[in-house]
């Protein structure tokens, strides 16, 4: 582990505590096509696509969407940071290379610069992806979190690193190489209550992705970093998996959930020193599935599609599709992209859901209150 004030995983596998963790993956799809070449996207309204009476006690049928912002280059990584007066939302954007400040009152400010590539050479940073028509490189942090001492922590993608902001405002890099390789790209995280923390890696912080001259880790995977060490728990080097990107944990810290791919969500049991076993398929097919994703109190899923028509997922702990939140979708051109690339619990009663949705920001309010992070 090293500090530093402004930051610039195909080895060994780790035998039967990995191999248990494996589930059996077909080929990953292609996200949904609601971006890039042709015709614009009918028009459709914000509803709540009710598939189980269940969901009646989670979220209103008419429950209101608040626009919490816009004319953001691509948003991702909400937290809700807690503090004397209530609290406030954090949130990336992949193309501004910053982590936007939502403050009580609306105001909106540039909570940290540079937050995903702090290097010079942005020729050869980030990924290049589409948002509506538009061709754009994801330059900024990622996925982001908080731990048991209020401290933010967030994927650096483009750096290829998590990093912690400290107390003072230093920096300190607490996953950057896996056997002495550098990272793919750090793109979401989540933190145990015992200080230790997953995240997963995938080619996000690659210029070209998986075809880039700088990849140094043949694989993509998912890591656990505990008392300074980053332990591969789950690869797809053996093809036993799709490729990784949203991460969430049940309440209790029992079990672990992924999202492969973009059609299916895999969960995983979380054995007493981290390692994952006995990875079975939680849900899969349809909407919703694909990108960031948390657990509310009572241990319901909510799942984001990612760069598909922005639509949340919620799914009850035994697996069932309870219902779905759809966003509007703005039709005619210049094509505009609302979509959902993940979520967190916020307000001062857990209970505002708040959605990064590519060009904007919502929150819906429920009748269930998610978990809150940092200090109790």
């Amino acid at each position: 582990m090293k500090t530093r004030l402004c930051f610039a995983a195909a080895a060994a596998w780790l035998g039967a505590s990995v191999a248990a963790a494996q589930t059996t993956a077909p080929a990953p799809k292609p996200p949904p096509a609601a971006r890039g070449d042709g015709p614009a996207p009918a028009p459709r309204p914000f509803r709540i696509d009710r598939l189980d009476p269940a969901l009646d006690a989670i979220v209103n049928a008419d429950a209101r969407l608040d626009p919490e912002g816009d004319r953001y280059g691509l948003t991702e990584g909400p937290t809700w940071f807690r503090d004397a007066t209530g609290g406030y939302l954090l949130f990336s954007d992949l193309v501004s290379n910053v982590i936007y400040k939502r403050a009580a009152d609306g105001r909106v400010s540039v909570f940290l610069d540079k937050a995903g590539y702090s290097g010079a050479d942005t020729d050869n940073a980030g990924a290049q992806t589409r948002r509506g028509r538009i061709h754009v490189i994801m330059i900024g942090p990622n996925g982001e979190t908080v731990d048991a001492q209020g401290r933010l922590i967030w994927c650096a993608s483009p750096d290829r690193t998590v990093v912690r902001l400290e107390k003072d405002g230093g920096r300190t890099i607490l996953a950057e190489t896996y056997q002495g390789k550098r990272f793919n790209g750090p793109n979401d995280v989540v933190v145990r209550k015992d200080g230790s923390l997953y995240f997963t890696d995938s080619d996000f912080g690659l210029r070209g992705s998986a075809k880039s001259p700088l990849k140094e880790l043949p694989f993509n995977g998912v890591y656990l970093v505990k008392d300074g060490k980053a332990t591969l728990v789950v690869s797809d080097e053996h093809k036993t998996m799709s490729w990784p990107n949203g991460i969430a944990m049940s309440p209790d810290e029992t079990h672990l959930y992924l999202s492969e791919g973009f059609s299916r969500i895999v969960r995983y049991d979380i054995q007493p020193d981290g390692a994952l076993a006995n990875g079975v398929v939680f849900v899969e097919g349809g909407g919703g599935i694909g990108d960031g994703m948390k657990t509310d109190r009572r241990g319901n899923l909510y799942s984001t599609g990612g760069a598909g028509p922005g639509q949340v997922r919620i799914i009850s702990p035994e697996g069932k599709t309870l219902g779905r939140i759809d966003l509007p979708v703005v039709g005619g051109e210049p094509k505009t992209q609302i979509c959902a690339t993940n979520l967190a619990f916020g307000d001062p009663d857990g209970r505002g859901l708040y959605i990064t949705a590519c060009e904007a920001v919502y929150r819906v309010r429920l009748k269930v209150a998610g978990l809150l992070l940092g200090p109790e």
